[in-house]
């Protein structure tokens, strides 16, 4: 495999890289980290009308808070025991945007989950990067610290385009770690979840339907099955409906992005 992890600095970010390098260990695979960042200015320090003295102190402090990001990586660099198959690089620019296209050319990118905290010009949207990225985003939480040994996956699964995409995106993890619960809410049609379950089964995967009453939001019964199961990982579809109405009036990606305490792939 080819990770890609976006790492900023944050304990979140840790998390990413620690649980990257985990899978990286299990499966063969190389991890390059990415920092990616945009100008961090509150004035354009360009304008004819700075001096250049003070063009350079600013131009000193957007580069001390990198150096402090790659001080942090480099003091995990031993623990992780990547050696040459890990990596790390910077790419300025507009973050999402950087990563969403950098993402392109690797199997799947990771990375921790959004703080409010986060310094803006590394800051992160996993939802944002998901929906523009057509590639594979896993997001960790801040201190999640089991690894990326998923024995049991949780599938959200409604049918619809984006979970479809999931489960494509995250078959290649599925398959080695062997069994999956497939979570549907509401009332369904037995075929599609019949032929869901003959697919995965023709893949070497154990799959188990568990379906809930639609008698509590539908990102609340999926968190609370995760938190009495703890299963490894969590795939879901992001925004079948579309961002904006998800920010707008709150949603099933944004809802789980938020309260999760597990990785959760996503896909769109």
């Amino acid at each position: 495999m080819n990770l890609l992890v976006a790492f900023n600095g944050s304990d979140a970010s840790v998390a990413a890289l620690r649980y990257a390098a985990s899978l990286a260990r299990e499966r063969g695979a190389h991890v390059t980290a990415i920092l990616a960042h945009s100008k961090h200015e509150v004035i354009d320090s360009s304008s004819r009308w700075i001096p250049a003295a003070a063009r350079g102190l600013l131009a000193e402090a957007n580069a001390g808070i990198l150096r402090e990001i790659e001080h942090r990586f480099e003091t995990l660099r031993d623990e992780l025991g990547l050696g040459d198959a890990l990596s790390l690089r910077q790419q300025p620019g507009r973050v999402d945007a950087s990563l969403s296209e950098a993402a392109r050319c690797f199997d799947a990118l990771i990375v921790g989950k959004r703080d409010r905290d986060d310094d803006e010009h590394v800051s992160l949207n996993p939802d944002r990067i998901a929906l523009i990225s057509g590639r594979p985003v896993i997001v960790v939480p801040e201190g999640y610290d089991a690894g990326a040994a998923h024995n049991h996956a949780a599938l959200a699964w409604d049918g619809s385009r984006a979970a479809a995409r999931a489960l494509s995106d995250s078959l290649r993890l599925l398959e080695e770690d062997g069994r999956v619960s497939v979570l549907t809410v509401g009332p369904r049609a037995p075929q599609p979840i019949d032929d869901l379950l003959t697919h995965l089964s023709r893949h070497g995967v154990e799959a188990i339907h568990e379906n809930f009453p639609e008698t509590h939001p539908v990102a609340d019964t999926i968190i609370a099955y995760c938190q009495r199961h703890d299963p490894g990982l969590l795939v879901m579809g992001a925004y079948e409906h579309s961002k904006f109405r998800e920010d707008f009036i709150g949603g099933v990606t944004h809802s789980i992005l938020r309260d999760i305490r597990i990785p959760v792939l996503l896909s769109h």
